[in-house]
This record gives C-alpha cells, structure tokens and sequence, in this order.
C-alpha cells in the first residue's frame, strides 16, 4: 500500500542549485549579511565600552564581550571578501 517516492522532474542531467554556491555569487547578499555581522560586532563592543566607561573595573565578561565583538566583526570582513576558491595553487 505504500507509493514510491517520485522521481525529481529535473532529469540527471539538470543542474543542481545549492544555496551555498547562490550566496557567492550574490554580491549584494554578501554585502548585507557581512555588513549586518560587523554592525553588530560594533555594538556588543559599544555595549562593552559603556560598562567600562561608567568605571567599572574590568571583569572577565567584558573582555571576552570584547573578544566576541572582534570575532564577529572579523566574520562579516570575510563573508564580504568571499577569500573561498581565490587562492590558486602554485606548481
């Protein structure tokens, strides 16, 4: 009583469109996701430097709100600058 799974309408031979390969080639995809990673890399640093600024000493959860706001910032550089598939192989 059970059916078979249907086969893709596509055929073998049609391309398949991963999602991965969709966002390389959108450079305006790239551009707002990275954008988006370093504004909020700039406001968990801003966040860090508020607490700092009031004088409270600085604790462990501020550097590593710091480190954390580095690290995105750092995320949406590469997402911008796409550096996967650039390098070639010397030989």
């Amino acid at each position: 009583m059970s059916t078979a799974p249907e086969a893709p309408t596509g055929g073998a031979d049609a391309p398949v469109s991963k999602p991965s390969q969709m966002f390389k080639s959108c450079w305006s995809c790239r551009l707002i996701s990275g954008g988006g990673l370093i504004l909020s890399g700039a406001y968990v640093f801003n966040a860090a430097r508020r607490v700092m600024r009031q004088g409270a000493p600085t604790s462990v959860g501020t550097v590593a709100q710091i480190t954390f706001a580095a690290s995105l910032a750092a995320w949406g550089i590469v997402i911008i600058a796409d550096p996967v598939g650039k390098a070639q192989r010397k030989t």
